[in-house]
């Protein structure tokens, strides 16, 4: 089991940025408001986040890339 280390000074999304990641057995102490909870082996600091809407670490979602389509095509020099 792994644990995550949430920190509700960083907002993400809906909730705090997960900023670190370690196996139950190398967790270390940490100043308030840090704190750990239990995740699944695959989520990665910086890449989920802690919801705080339902409580549950969820991936950041990945960004719309917006394509301009139909636009025209130009060639040769712009006239000022």
């Amino acid at each position: 089991m792994k644990k995550a280390l949430v920190c509700p000074n960083e907002p993400a999304h809906n909730g705090y940025r997960i900023a670190q990641v370690e196996s139950a057995e190398n967790i270390f102490g940490v100043a308030e408001p840090l704190y750990w909870i239990d995740c699944a082996d695959d989520v990665v600091a910086d890449q989920w986040y802690f919801d705080t809407t339902d409580n549950t670490i969820k991936e950041v979602p990945k960004p719309v890339i917006v394509t301009a389509n139909n636009q025209p095509k130009s060639s040769g020099a712009q006239v000022i």
